[in-house]
Protein backbone atom coordinates (compact mmCIF):
# COMPACT_ATOMS: atom_id res chain seq x y z
CA UNK A 1 0.00 0.00 0.00
CA UNK A 2 1.68 3.16 -1.21
CA UNK A 3 1.32 6.40 0.73
CA UNK A 4 2.58 9.87 -0.06
CA UNK A 5 5.12 11.51 2.28
CA UNK A 6 2.56 14.12 3.38
CA UNK A 7 0.05 11.36 4.16
CA UNK A 8 2.62 9.49 6.26
CA UNK A 9 3.53 12.64 8.16
CA UNK A 10 -0.14 13.28 8.95
CA UNK A 11 -0.59 9.69 10.18
CA UNK A 12 2.37 10.08 12.50
CA UNK A 13 0.96 13.36 13.82
CA UNK A 14 -2.43 11.72 14.42
CA UNK A 15 -4.15 14.00 11.90
CA UNK A 16 -5.03 11.13 9.52
CA UNK A 17 -6.31 7.73 10.59
CA UNK A 18 -8.02 6.37 7.48
CA UNK A 19 -7.24 5.98 3.80
CA UNK A 20 -9.46 5.08 0.88
CA UNK A 21 -8.33 2.96 -2.06
CA UNK A 22 -9.98 1.40 -5.10
CA UNK A 23 -8.91 -2.26 -5.21
CA UNK A 24 -10.31 -5.38 -6.84
CA UNK A 25 -9.81 -7.00 -3.43
CA UNK A 26 -8.08 -6.00 -0.17
CA UNK A 27 -4.31 -5.74 -0.46
CA UNK A 28 -3.59 -5.41 3.25
CA UNK A 29 -4.64 -7.30 6.36
CA UNK A 30 -5.76 -6.05 9.75
CA UNK A 31 -2.86 -6.10 12.19
CA UNK A 32 -0.17 -5.69 9.54
CA UNK A 33 2.53 -3.18 10.47
CA UNK A 34 4.05 -1.48 7.46
CA UNK A 35 7.54 -0.04 7.58
CA UNK A 36 7.51 3.49 6.21
CA UNK A 37 9.72 6.56 6.12
CA UNK A 38 8.12 7.85 9.35
CA UNK A 39 8.10 4.53 11.24
CA UNK A 40 5.60 1.72 11.65
CA UNK A 41 2.03 2.22 10.41
CA UNK A 42 -0.49 -0.41 11.53
CA UNK A 43 -3.59 -1.47 9.61
CA UNK A 44 -6.47 -1.38 12.11
CA UNK A 45 -9.41 -2.14 9.79
CA UNK A 46 -10.25 -2.93 6.17
CA UNK A 47 -13.86 -2.43 5.05
CA UNK A 48 -15.51 -2.24 1.66
CA UNK A 49 -17.75 0.83 1.50
CA UNK A 50 -20.00 2.37 -1.15
CA UNK A 51 -18.84 5.73 -2.47
CA UNK A 52 -22.27 7.17 -1.68
CA UNK A 53 -21.69 6.49 2.04
CA UNK A 54 -18.59 8.71 2.30
CA UNK A 55 -18.97 11.80 4.47
CA UNK A 56 -17.15 15.03 5.19
CA UNK A 57 -15.83 13.39 8.35
CA UNK A 58 -14.31 10.62 6.21
CA UNK A 59 -12.63 13.23 4.02
CA UNK A 60 -11.27 15.05 7.06
CA UNK A 61 -9.94 11.84 8.63
CA UNK A 62 -8.26 10.93 5.31
CA UNK A 63 -6.61 14.34 5.01
CA UNK A 64 -8.58 15.34 1.91
CA UNK A 65 -9.40 18.99 1.29
CA UNK A 66 -13.11 18.19 1.00
CA UNK A 67 -15.57 15.38 0.36
CA UNK A 68 -15.65 16.40 -3.30
CA UNK A 69 -11.85 16.20 -3.48
CA UNK A 70 -11.89 12.74 -1.86
CA UNK A 71 -14.45 11.42 -4.33
CA UNK A 72 -12.68 12.99 -7.30
CA UNK A 73 -9.43 11.40 -6.21
CA UNK A 74 -11.05 7.99 -5.99
CA UNK A 75 -12.64 8.38 -9.41
CA UNK A 76 -9.42 9.43 -11.10
CA UNK A 77 -8.12 5.87 -11.55
CA UNK A 78 -10.07 2.62 -11.96
CA UNK A 79 -13.49 4.08 -11.08
CA UNK A 80 -15.02 0.67 -11.76
CA UNK A 81 -13.27 -0.92 -8.77
CA UNK A 82 -14.84 -1.07 -5.29
CA UNK A 83 -13.72 1.32 -2.56
CA UNK A 84 -12.08 0.16 0.67
CA UNK A 85 -11.71 2.17 3.88
CA UNK A 86 -8.42 1.31 5.58
CA UNK A 87 -7.97 2.23 9.24
CA UNK A 88 -4.45 3.41 10.08
CA UNK A 89 -2.47 3.98 13.26
CA UNK A 90 1.07 5.14 13.89
CA UNK A 91 2.70 2.26 15.76
CA UNK A 92 6.07 3.72 16.71
CA UNK A 93 9.57 3.89 15.32
CA UNK A 94 10.97 1.26 13.01
CA UNK A 95 12.99 -1.22 15.14
CA UNK A 96 15.61 -1.27 12.40
CA UNK A 97 16.53 2.30 13.36
CA UNK A 98 17.74 1.12 16.76
CA UNK A 99 19.29 -2.01 15.30
CA UNK A 100 21.49 -0.24 12.78
CA UNK A 101 22.97 2.02 15.48
CA UNK A 102 23.90 -0.90 17.72
CA UNK A 103 27.41 -2.29 17.27
CA UNK A 104 27.18 -6.10 17.34
CA UNK A 105 29.19 -8.18 19.77
CA UNK A 106 31.49 -10.95 18.43
CA UNK A 107 28.74 -13.58 18.53
CA UNK A 108 26.36 -11.32 16.59
CA UNK A 109 29.06 -10.53 14.05
CA UNK A 110 29.68 -14.25 13.49
CA UNK A 111 25.94 -14.79 12.93
CA UNK A 112 25.74 -11.85 10.49
CA UNK A 113 28.78 -13.09 8.56
CA UNK A 114 27.28 -16.57 8.30
CA UNK A 115 24.03 -15.02 7.00
CA UNK A 116 25.92 -12.94 4.41
CA UNK A 117 27.79 -16.05 3.29
CA UNK A 118 24.49 -17.88 2.78
CA UNK A 119 23.17 -15.03 0.64
CA UNK A 120 26.29 -15.12 -1.48
CA UNK A 121 26.13 -18.88 -1.96
CA UNK A 122 22.46 -18.72 -2.93
CA UNK A 123 22.95 -15.93 -5.47
CA UNK A 124 22.73 -17.06 -9.13
CA UNK A 125 24.93 -14.10 -10.12
CA UNK A 126 27.70 -14.75 -7.60
CA UNK A 127 28.74 -13.13 -4.29
CA UNK A 128 27.42 -9.60 -3.84
CA UNK A 129 27.00 -8.79 -0.15
CA UNK A 130 30.43 -7.37 0.72
CA UNK A 131 30.80 -5.59 -2.62
CA UNK A 132 27.43 -3.88 -2.08
CA UNK A 133 28.27 -2.83 1.48
CA UNK A 134 31.66 -1.48 0.40
CA UNK A 135 30.14 0.42 -2.53
CA UNK A 136 27.51 2.05 -0.29
CA UNK A 137 30.27 2.94 2.16
CA UNK A 138 32.33 4.48 -0.63
CA UNK A 139 29.43 6.33 -2.28
CA UNK A 140 26.80 7.29 0.32
CA UNK A 141 23.79 9.34 -0.82
CA UNK A 142 24.28 8.15 -4.41
CA UNK A 143 21.32 7.27 -6.63
CA UNK A 144 20.45 3.58 -6.69
CA UNK A 145 20.61 3.39 -10.53
CA UNK A 146 24.16 4.75 -10.43
CA UNK A 147 25.19 2.22 -7.77
CA UNK A 148 23.51 -0.60 -9.68
CA UNK A 149 25.43 0.36 -12.82
CA UNK A 150 28.68 0.27 -10.88
CA UNK A 151 27.77 -3.25 -9.75
CA UNK A 152 26.76 -4.33 -13.24
CA UNK A 153 23.23 -5.00 -12.03
CA UNK A 154 19.77 -3.79 -12.99
CA UNK A 155 18.26 -1.31 -10.55
CA UNK A 156 15.31 -3.44 -9.29
CA UNK A 157 17.49 -6.42 -8.34
CA UNK A 158 20.09 -4.13 -6.78
CA UNK A 159 17.44 -2.46 -4.62
CA UNK A 160 16.07 -5.85 -3.61
CA UNK A 161 19.51 -6.90 -2.40
CA UNK A 162 19.99 -3.68 -0.46
CA UNK A 163 16.63 -4.22 1.26
CA UNK A 164 17.94 -7.56 2.53
CA UNK A 165 20.94 -5.80 4.07
CA UNK A 166 18.69 -3.11 5.52
CA UNK A 167 16.56 -5.75 7.27
CA UNK A 168 19.63 -6.70 9.31
CA UNK A 169 20.42 -3.08 10.12
CA UNK A 170 23.55 -2.99 7.95
CA UNK A 171 22.46 -0.09 5.75
CA UNK A 172 20.14 2.89 5.96
CA UNK A 173 17.99 4.37 3.20
CA UNK A 174 18.34 8.10 2.59
CA UNK A 175 16.17 10.42 0.51
CA UNK A 176 18.81 9.87 -2.16
CA UNK A 177 20.62 6.54 -2.02
CA UNK A 178 21.90 4.83 1.10
CA UNK A 179 24.62 4.90 3.73
CA UNK A 180 26.42 2.24 5.73
CA UNK A 181 25.22 1.94 9.33
CA UNK A 182 27.56 1.60 12.33
CA UNK A 183 26.44 -2.03 12.45
CA UNK A 184 27.43 -2.60 8.83
CA UNK A 185 30.74 -0.82 9.35
CA UNK A 186 31.54 -3.08 12.32
CA UNK A 187 31.01 -6.17 10.17
CA UNK A 188 33.28 -4.92 7.38
CA UNK A 189 35.94 -3.84 9.88
CA UNK A 190 35.80 -7.23 11.61
CA UNK A 191 36.53 -8.95 8.31
CA UNK A 192 39.36 -6.52 7.56
CA UNK A 193 37.91 -4.97 4.41
CA UNK A 194 39.68 -1.75 3.35
CA UNK A 195 37.06 0.96 3.60
CA UNK A 196 37.37 4.29 1.82
CA UNK A 197 35.03 6.03 4.24
CA UNK A 198 37.14 5.00 7.24
CA UNK A 199 39.99 7.17 5.94
CA UNK A 200 37.81 10.14 5.13
CA UNK A 201 37.42 13.16 7.46
CA UNK A 202 34.89 12.78 10.26
CA UNK A 203 31.42 14.00 9.30
CA UNK A 204 30.44 17.52 10.20
CA UNK A 205 29.12 17.85 13.75
CA UNK A 206 25.48 18.66 14.23
CA UNK A 207 22.06 17.26 13.48
CA UNK A 208 21.51 15.52 10.11
CA UNK A 209 18.67 16.66 7.89
CA UNK A 210 15.39 14.79 8.38
CA UNK A 211 13.72 12.92 5.53
CA UNK A 212 12.53 15.69 3.21
CA UNK A 213 12.14 13.95 -0.13
CA UNK A 214 14.76 13.55 -2.84
CA UNK A 215 14.17 16.90 -4.56
CA UNK A 216 14.45 18.98 -1.37
CA UNK A 217 17.44 17.01 -0.09
CA UNK A 218 19.19 17.45 -3.42
CA UNK A 219 18.44 21.18 -3.39
CA UNK A 220 19.97 21.63 0.06
CA UNK A 221 22.97 19.35 -0.35
CA UNK A 222 23.84 20.98 -3.68
CA UNK A 223 24.30 24.19 -1.67
CA UNK A 224 26.42 22.39 0.94
CA UNK A 225 23.62 22.24 3.53
CA UNK A 226 23.68 18.82 5.20
CA UNK A 227 22.98 19.68 8.86
CA UNK A 228 20.12 21.48 10.59
CA UNK A 229 22.61 23.93 12.09
CA UNK A 230 23.43 25.02 8.54
CA UNK A 231 19.73 25.42 7.74
CA UNK A 232 19.47 27.76 10.74
CA UNK A 233 21.97 30.06 9.03
CA UNK A 234 19.40 30.65 6.27
CA UNK A 235 16.07 32.45 6.37
CA UNK A 236 12.91 30.49 5.65
CA UNK A 237 12.46 32.51 2.49
CA UNK A 238 15.94 31.56 1.27
CA UNK A 239 15.24 27.87 1.86
CA UNK A 240 11.82 28.07 0.23
CA UNK A 241 13.36 29.73 -2.83
CA UNK A 242 15.51 26.65 -3.52
CA UNK A 243 14.11 24.66 -6.43
CA UNK A 244 12.70 21.41 -5.05
CA UNK A 245 11.86 22.65 -1.54
CA UNK A 246 8.07 22.61 -1.15
CA UNK A 247 5.55 22.78 1.72
CA UNK A 248 6.20 19.18 2.81
CA UNK A 249 9.94 19.75 3.16
CA UNK A 250 9.47 23.07 4.93
CA UNK A 251 7.02 21.55 7.40
CA UNK A 252 9.47 18.79 8.29
CA UNK A 253 12.37 21.21 8.53
CA UNK A 254 10.39 23.39 10.94
CA UNK A 255 9.47 20.37 13.10
CA UNK A 256 13.03 19.03 13.16
CA UNK A 257 14.51 22.45 13.93
CA UNK A 258 11.99 23.04 16.68
CA UNK A 259 12.90 19.69 18.26
CA UNK A 260 16.60 20.64 18.06
CA UNK A 261 15.99 24.10 19.54
CA UNK A 262 16.86 25.86 16.28
CA UNK A 263 15.08 28.50 14.17
CA UNK A 264 15.49 29.95 10.71
CA UNK A 265 17.54 33.14 10.46
CA UNK A 266 15.31 36.19 10.56
CA UNK A 267 14.38 37.65 7.21
CA UNK A 268 16.34 40.82 6.38
CA UNK A 269 14.42 43.82 7.65
CA UNK A 270 11.98 41.75 9.72
CA UNK A 271 11.21 42.96 13.21
CA UNK A 272 11.81 40.57 16.15
CA UNK A 273 8.07 40.49 16.77
CA UNK A 274 7.35 39.55 13.16
CA UNK A 275 9.96 36.80 13.33
CA UNK A 276 8.41 35.41 16.49
CA UNK A 277 4.97 35.47 14.92
CA UNK A 278 6.23 33.60 11.88
CA UNK A 279 7.81 30.87 14.00
CA UNK A 280 4.64 30.19 15.95
CA UNK A 281 2.25 30.26 13.00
Amino acid sequence: MQMRPAELAAIRAGEVDVAFRRWEQPRVRVGTQMRTAVGLVEITSVDRVPVSSLTRADARRAGAASLVALRQGLDRLHPERPVYRIGLRYAGTDPRHTLRESVPDPAEIDAIIAWLDRLDRASPTGPWTRATLLLIDELPATRAPDLAQRMGRDTPSFKQNVRKLKERGLTESLDIGYRLSPRGAAVLDHEGHPRTARDQPAPLPGTPLPHLGAAATRALTTHGVVRLEQVAMLSEGEVQALHGVGPYALRHLRAAMDAAGLTFRAEPGASPQAGATQETS
